[in-house]
């Protein structure tokens, strides 16, 4: 049986196999003695699976919202029964499936590979490290320091809980039907920053606000928090001069606290 490769779920399925080998060996081994429990995100026709499974390192558990996908994998992946769960990584409770932590690889779908990092962040104490295939431009904007247009609210947030890598690019020629876009592997691993140190609420709501605005200084991005803060007098503050591609994770840190102190 054939799997046809869905626009409405953005698939466009890996066929090289020298790139599934090399994705699959850029997710570190597990301490001896040890197996890793892993979650692969829409295996589609299984060309990472295949060498997920030679690893015995692994536990793997996969999740893939296509019918037709996993009918393709029970059928020629003995022993998928039971490791496989037809659903969306969306809605998804993972603690359901793994009792402690797990690490997260696949080819996301392009269209809603953004989601599954807000939703890897909701997660983020339980998913120490990531690799994944995504499109070329995302993985650039994530791994992006201050200072860049590409620097955005992917990167700060990511940023804020794992340390990113740009591992290697995949050109179209490498997946059937071949996508229009240039793709990259990244990897995520968690960094050793328990908490922010301020309200992550109001942390994740200024990044978004201000990069909604980016072409915006502060002052006028982030007015509705600073007239919230009780002291409008704030604006002031140098740090509003500025547009938020030039604050690093720490910066929004810190402006997080000046505007929720009100000092």
């Amino acid at each position: 049986m054939e799997v046809r490769a869905k626009k409405a779920l953005g698939q466009h399925f890996l066929t090289d196999q020298r790139i599934a080998r090399s994705i699959v060996e850029s997710l570190p081994q597990a301490a001896e003695g040890t197996r890793k429990a892993v979650l692969e995100i829409g295996p589609g026709t299984g060309v990472l699976t295949r060498y997920l499974l030679e690893r015995e390192d692994l536990d793997l558990r996969l999740i893939e919202i296509d019918g037709e996908s996993v009918d393709y994998l029970l059928t020629h992946f003995p022993g998928m029964q039971g490791r496989l769960l037809q659903g969306d990584f969306l809605k998804l409770k993972p603690e359901k499936i793994f009792p402690e932590s797990f690490s997260v690889i696949g080819n996301f779908p392009y269209n809603i590979s953004s989601q599954i990092f807000f939703k890897i962040l909701d997660y983020r104490d339980s998913v120490p490290e990531v690799v994944c295939m995504i499109q070329k431009e995302v993985a650039g904007r994530i791994a992006e320091k201050p200072g860049s247009k590409a620097y955005g609210i992917l990167s700060v947030l990511l940023q804020a809980w794992y340390d990113i890598e740009f591992l290697f690019t995949v050109g179209p020629g490498s997946f059937a039907p071949p996508p229009k876009v240039v793709s990259a592997v990244i990897r995520l691993r968690r960094n050793s920053r328990e908490a922010l140190g301020c309200d992550e609420a109001l942390f994740k709501a200024l990044v978004k606000t201000s990069f909604g605005q980016r072409r915006k200084t502060l002052r006028n991005s982030l007015k509705q928090f600073i007239l919230g803060s009780g002291n409008p007098s704030l604006g002031s503050d140098p740090v509003f001069d500025l547009r938020p591609e030039r604050l690093s994770v720490e910066d929004f840190v810190s402006l997080t606290l000046l505007l929720s102190e009100g000092k």
